[in-house]
């Protein structure tokens, strides 16, 4: 949550910038409500199996930080490399720095999963894209932010 809850405090005002390690490491990200699925479908075999629970797609977490911000208003433009990749908006102002301490020692550059065998057995496939899990986290954070502003207290912080 942290890249969407900050995304959200961005576009209310209470940050600047979104500090993030490693926006080059790809990741098979899905939606839990297709992986309770998943795993209901799994309940309902006649004899267990072992199943990998993914999406078998992969985006990398820059792709995330563009789509965040964009649902927000944002179109970030990228530069820079490794620890010195900024991103900044349309008015030039940087909303995403990398910092060297979030960067993982023994970072994994990609990470994905194969479900072939869950939908040949169980006749799974995700149904929630990629773009569509972002925008629901974005718009769960915003209403969040904004709940916290109508009620009159600061919302809550994103995870470091």
């Amino acid at each position: 949550r942290k890249v969407t809850m900050t995304a959200a405090r961005i576009a209310h005002g209470f940050d600047e910038c979104l500090w993030i390690g490693n926006v080059d490491a790809k990741r098979d990200w899905g939606f839990a409500g297709d992986y309770v699925e998943m795993q209901w479908r799994m309940l309902q075999q006649d004899k267990p199996g072992d199943y990998v629970v993914a999406t078998g797609r992969t985006h990398s977490v820059r792709d995330m930080i563009s789509l965040a911000f964009s649902h927000v208003g944002m179109k970030l433009t990228w530069s820079g490399e490794g620890v010195d990749t900024i991103a900044t908006d349309q008015n030039d102002v940087v909303r995403v720095r990398t910092n060297p301490k979030f960067f993982r020692p023994a970072e994994v550059d990609l990470l994905i999963g194969d479900p072939a065998l869950a939908e040949k057995e169980l006749g799974w496939v995700p149904s929630t894209s990629f773009e569509e899990l972002v925008q629901m986290m974005v718009d769960a954070d915003m209403e969040t932010v904004q709940e916290a502003v109508d009620g009159g207290y600061a919302p809550p912080t994103p995870p470091e």
